[in-house]
């Protein structure tokens, strides 16, 4: 990549492959850099994670990290976002900067606790949806933040953001 990430999208024991390959697409059409944190449900080479994915694992900085405490050495803490269904935040609430970053758990269980309580209260972001439902599909969650953080950027890198045109930055 040879823009700063407009977001580090991480992945933190993903256990479905289609997902993360619908992740991929995502992070190579928004800049962004996708961290996986292991242990991964499945192996890179899945053809799911391959077929979802496409070509798009070429476009994408992808770094694979052997647990959550050596992904947590590279990054700054207080740029952190933890995208959980116990966050009282809105998703759209906090300024996200370029090269911020946001964590998404696993499909079963989330993020864990431990990871949850280092981040400020006001890092731990969460999606609405109607009453009595649980969580939204891995991707689908992962597409609505990293859009808003970089509608927030000015869809920086992208021909949008030349223009900053207010239909888009309300």
């Amino acid at each position: 990549m040879n823009l700063q990430p407009t977001a580090n999208i991480v992945l933190i024991a993903p256990e479905i492959p289609q997902n993360t390959g619908n992740v991929i697409r995502l992070s190579a059409n928004v800049g962004a850099q996708l961290h996986l944190v292991k242990p991964l449900g499945f192996e890179l080479e899945n053809p799911g994670l391959r077929r979802a994915s496409l070509d798009y694992s070429d476009l994408t900085d992808i770094l694979v990290h052997e647990s959550i405490d050596e992904f947590l050495e590279t990054i700054s803490i207080n740029r952190v976002y933890a995208a959980t269904t116990s966050g009282t935040v809105p998703y759209t609430a906090p300024q996200y900067k370029l090269g911020d970053t946001i964590v998404f758990g696993s499909e079963s269980v989330g993020l864990p606790d431990s990871l949850v309580n280092t981040l400020k209260s006001e890092n731990r972001v969460h999606i609405p949806m109607m009453p009595a439902n649980r969580s939204l599909n891995l991707s689908n969650a992962a597409a609505i933040v990293v859009y808003e953080m970089w509608r927030q950027s000015y869809f920086h890198g992208s021909s949008d953001s030349q223009n900053r045109n207010p239909y888009y930055f309300s």
